[in-house]
C-alpha cells in the first residue's frame, strides 16, 4: 500500500489532483502560457453540460474549471483510441460556450472558452509534436476570428524520451501525467513547484483507501473497455477475413467456368474449322459458318480461320 501510486493519466486520479489549487493554477498556467500570478481565482464547476432539449445529447466534462471569472476550461482525457475526438471536443466546448447565455441577455456575457485534451493516443499522424494548440484564424492573412475559443491537446505517445534541463513547462506537466513510476515522480517534481504540490496530492490521494476502491474501479472499466473494443476488432478482422475467403472461393469459381466456356467454345470453333477443310469446303462457308454458329465477327472468325491454317502449315513442315 505504502509504495502505490495512482497514475495521472487515469481521469479518476486526475480529478483529484486537479481539487488541489496550487496543482489547477500550475497547470493552467503551463497550458495557458500565463504566469501564475496572472491566475487570482480557480473555481471547479459542476462537469454536466445543461440540456436545452429533450432528447438533446447530454455533455459530461473531465473537469471544468472557471479562471478569473472571465475563463472556462474543459480539461478531457482520452486513453482510447478516439478518431472523432476533434468532433467530440468541438461538441463539448461549444455546448459550454452557448450555456452561458439566457433569454433575454445579450452576447457581452460570454467568457472565453478553451478546451484541453489529454490524449493517449496519436491524433494527428505523421505530426512529431506531441502538443498542439489552435484558435479561429482568416487562413490566408491570419487574422484572429474570435479568441473566445481556443484548443490545447496534448498527446502522449509523442512525448519525448528524455528531459533537457531546458524543457517547458508543458512538456513537464505531460510527463508527469505519463508517468507510473516513483523515480519518475521524484525526479520531475523537483523541476517544478506545481507539479512538486501535484505529487503530493498524488500520494495522499494513492494512500486513502476508499479513493483506490474508485481508482481501481474506474481503471478496471478502462481495461474492460479497452477489451471489448480489441475483441469487437478482431472479430472484425476474423469475419472479414471469413467473407474474402468466401468472396475469393465464389469469384475464382465464377472465373474457372467462365475460362471453362471460353476454353469450350475454342474448342468448338477449332473443331468445325478442321472438319471443314479436311471435306475442303471455301473459307467462305466456313467463315459464314463461325459467324452463324457461334456469334463472331467477320474480323473474329477471319482470325481463328487464319490461326488454323496456319497451325496446319507448321505442322506439315515439321512433318
Amino acid at each position: 500500500m505504502n509504495d502505490f501510486l495512482m497514475k495521472p493519466k487515469i481521469d479518476f486520479a486526475f480529478k483529484e489532483i486537479m481539487m488541489d489549487e496550487a496543482a489547477r493554477v500550475g497547470f493552467l498556467s503551463a497550458m495557458l502560457k500565463i504566469s501564475p500570478k496572472d491566475i487570482t481565482e480557480t473555481r471547479i464547476l459542476n462537469t454536466n453540460l445543461r440540456k436545452l432539449y429533450e432528447g438533446e445529447k447530454q455533455g459530461i466534462l473531465d473537469v471544468r474549471i472557471l479562471m478569473n471569472n472571465h475563463t472556462e476550461i474543459d480539461i478531457e482525457i482520452q486513453l482510447a483510441t478516439l478518431n472523432v475526438w476533434a468532433d467530440r471536443s468541438l461538441f463539448y466546448l461549444s455546448k459550454l460556450y452557448t450555456e452561458q447565455i439566457s433569454a433575454g441577455e445579450d452576447y457581452t456575457v460570454f467568457k472565453k472558452c478553451v478546451s484541453i485534451s489529454i490524449l493517449d493516443f496519436e491524433l494527428f499522424k505523421g505530426e512529431q509534436e506531441f502538443y498542439s494548440c489552435f484558435h479561429i484564424w482568416e487562413d490566408t492573412r491570419r487574422i484572429l476570428y474570435t479568441d473566445h475559443m481556443e484548443f490545447h491537446v496534448l498527446e502522449l505517445p509523442k512525448l519525448p524520451k528524455e528531459l533537457k534541463e531546458d524543457s517547458s513547462d508543458i512538456l513537464l506537466w505531460a510527463r508527469f501525467i505519463n508517468a507510473e513510476r516513483k523515480e519518475d515522480f521524484d525526479m520531475i517534481a523537483t523541476k517544478n513547484p506545481y507539479i512538486g504540490s501535484a505529487y503530493r496530492k498524488l500520494q495522499v490521494i494513492s494512500q486513502d483507501r476508499q479513493k483506490r476502491m474508485e481508482y481501481e474501479a474506474r481503471e478496471k472499466a478502462l481495461r474492460d473497455y479497452n477489451q471489448l473494443m480489441l475483441e469487437a476488432e478482431q472479430r472484425g478482422m476474423e469475419q472479414g477475413i471469413q467473407q474474402g475467403m468466401e468472396q475469393g472461393i465464389q469469384q475464382g469459381m465464377e472465373q474457372g467456368i467462365q475460362q471453362g466456356v471460353k476454353q469450350g467454345i475454342l474448342r468448338g470453333i477449332q473443331e468445325l474449322i478442321l472438319d471443314n477443310l479436311e471435306e475442303q469446303i471455301s473459307h467462305e462457308r466456313i467463315l459464314a459458318k463461325l459467324q452463324k454458329r457461334f456469334g463472331l465477327s467477320e474480323e473474329s472468325a477471319k482470325e481463328q480461320l487464319c490461326n488454323m491454317l496456319n497451325e496446319r502449315m507448321a505442322d506439315r513442315k515439321e512433318r
